[in-house]
């Protein structure tokens, strides 16, 4: 299964989570990452744009599996990281014309059940479009 189906399958009502969560809980299974259901519950407070609307709560999500895919101890021990979130940032707005949870939901929120489930499938397939490409140059 591919990380952006699985995303959109946790942000579905059978799981209840929010954006955030549905990256990370996504990430953790695809990537294997075995985080800790405490380490998956840190993303709670960030869905709609940490509960007033501005930066969406799937790009922190996505965020958060970059630092821990990518970074050993610490950020500021490689430009890397700052790279890869800038990359990311910036695709995401390409594509979707924003990163604010207020101008997304304008744009692409549907009705329950479905809600932001676009916004979970663009932000879960840049995500692993830049995983994928930072997992090859290290080859």
């Amino acid at each position: 299964m591919m990380l952006k189906d699985k995303a959109v399958e946790y942000y579905s009502p059978k799981y209840d989570l929010n954006c955030a969560e549905a990256m990370i809980y996504s990430a953790n299974d695809i990537y294997d990452l075995k985080l800790e259901k405490s380490t998956l519950k840190t993303m709670a407070g960030f869905g709609g744009g940490m509960a007033i609307e501005d930066t969406c709560g799937a790009l922190s999500g996505a965020i958060a599996v970059l630092g821990v895919l990518f970074v050993r101890e610490k950020a500021h021990e490689s430009h890397q990281m700052k790279e890869m979130v800038t990359d990311y940032m910036y695709r995401f707005k390409e594509e979707m014309g924003s990163i604010k949870c207020d101008q997304l939901k304008k744009n692409y929120r549907e009705d329950a059940p479905v809600k932001c489930r676009k916004v979970v499938f663009v932000a879960a397939e840049l995500l692993d479009q830049i995983v994928r490409e930072k997992q090859g140059e290290g080859r």
